[in-house]
């Protein structure tokens, strides 16, 4: 007799799964919003560095190089807690996990307006990256726990479009607090709001019943599922994946101001256009996906079509360092952001197609070891290219980076999944 394949212990118990016996809840899109929500908080947290760097390097004084370090303390903090954060989360539970990250970040946040050397910066970078790890594995978890697979694209592409808004918020919202109050107030001010959702979600939130026996098991050990063809394979595409959008993330109003001379006024008018269509490419995705679904596609089939045309539009960032204006550079990245995350949307989605809900967390917390990896190394090569060199071969780099990972998710990560021994969906 063979032996039993490693994956098969891990989605066996699905196949007993009737297809109708996930039953939506209303209570489903009230805590999509509050991960929504929590994404946003996130991603202004995280957004605010970028916006207050050209304030915070005449006063700290540091230049391109130290900006790139202080960038990849926060990655190499993000990189190690994902590996933790997202199994952490399987073992104590949704409700818990997500507040207890958004307390640490939401803290290490305001601790921003303390510093007063780049080292201290630096610190606080490595802080806020330990916390923020956690936001994507537990709102994977509330997809799975409160939606069906017709409707995890979507779902996560409404938490996830999150990022999106904390982008486009930050500019206006943080140039605004830096000229009328001091940069130190729009970290503290910001930092405040994570305080105020924890309290809303621990109130609010319940774990619902579990679909299969699977869901009640304990979760799997991380070795076991690094050791399947989907877990790393997935790690791998978004080593290449994610740097794309850091880049426009920490790199874009840097790019603005340097090259295009953009005061700071400027900037917080004009670098949350790319999130805004970012934004929007979220909703997207997971229309796109759910629209062929209803045509009659498979699953799979409505994915490998995201994972085609999404990609495409990324390489968008080509042409937009060849543009003679900031406008044409702005219409360009605005473009290769839509095509991120209508991409992750239905990236995002992957994983609960077919594992259960105990494994969520660690399977995401795992791929996000490749995200942070990849953040960490093209940031230190970002600031180097550009102090050496200039933007043009950074911006031709991260246009083609789509193109290998859409070959990765293709050649590899979907038929790593569809293989996968697994009765009815959910």
């Amino acid at each position: 007799m063979p032996a039993p394949r490693p994956d098969a212990a891990f989605t066996s118990p699905r196949q007993s799964t009737p297809a109708d016996a996930f039953r939506p809840d209303a209570r489903r899109w009230l805590y999509i919003g509050l991960a929504f929500l929590a994404t946003v908080i996130n991603y202004l947290d995280r957004q605010t560095l970028s916006v207050a760097a050209p304030v915070l390097r005449h006063e700290l004084g540091f230049g391109d190089i130290e900006y790139s370090r202080i960038v990849s303390a926060f990655m190499l903090a993000y990189t190690v807690m994902n590996g933790i954060s997202g199994p952490l989360i399987d073992r104590i539970g949704t409700r818990w996990g997500y507040g207890a990250c958004m307390l640490w970040w939401s803290a290490a946040g305001a601790l921003h307006s303390l510093v007063r050397t780049p080292l201290q910066l630096g610190a606080c970078r490595f802080l806020l990256g330990m916390g923020e790890a956690g936001n994507w594995p537990a709102a994977v978890r509330v997809v799975s726990e409160w939606f069906p697979v017709r409707e995890r694209a979507l779902a996560s592409g409404i938490f996830n479009s999150g990022s999106a808004v904390g982008a486009v918020i930050a500019p206006p919202l943080v140039a605004w607090l830096i000229l009328h109050s001091g940069w130190q107030s729009a970290f503290w001010m910001i930092g405040l709001t994570g305080f105020v959702w924890f309290v809303v979600w621990m109130v609010v939130y319940r774990t619902p019943p579990a679909s299969s026996a699977a869901d009640t098991q304990p979760a799997p050990p991380v070795l076991d599922l690094l050791r399947q063809r989907f877990v790393w394979s997935l790690t791998a595409a978004k080593i290449f994946f994610d740097p794309v959008w850091y880049f426009y993330i920490f790199w874009f109003p840097q790019y603005l101001s340097s090259v295009h001379g953009f005061s700071l006024a400027q900037i917080g008018a004009v670098a949350w256009i790319p999130f805004l269509t970012a934004d929007i490419g979220n909703l997207a995705g997971g229309a796109f996906s759910a629209l062929l679904l209803r045509r009659g596609a498979s699953v799979m089939a409505a994915r490998r079509a995201s994972f085609i045309v999404f990609p495409l539009m990324m390489t968008a960032a080509i042409p937009a360092v060849l543009a003679p204006s900031a406008a044409g550079a702005v219409a360009c990245v605005s473009l290769a952001t839509f095509g991120y995350t209508g991409c992750l949307a239905n990236m995002l989605a992957l994983p609960a197609d077919r594992y259960p809900r105990n494994t969520l967390a660690s399977i995401w917390g795992l791929a996000s070891l490749g995200s942070g990896s990849g953040g960490m190394l093209f940031s230190l090569v970002t600031g180097w290219v550009v102090a050496h060199f200039s933007y043009g071969p950074v911006f031709v780099g991260f246009g083609l980076l789509p193109l290998l990972t859409s070959a990765l998710l293709l050649g590899v990560v979907c038929p790593a999944l569809q293989r996968m021994p697994v009765g009815q969906l959910r």
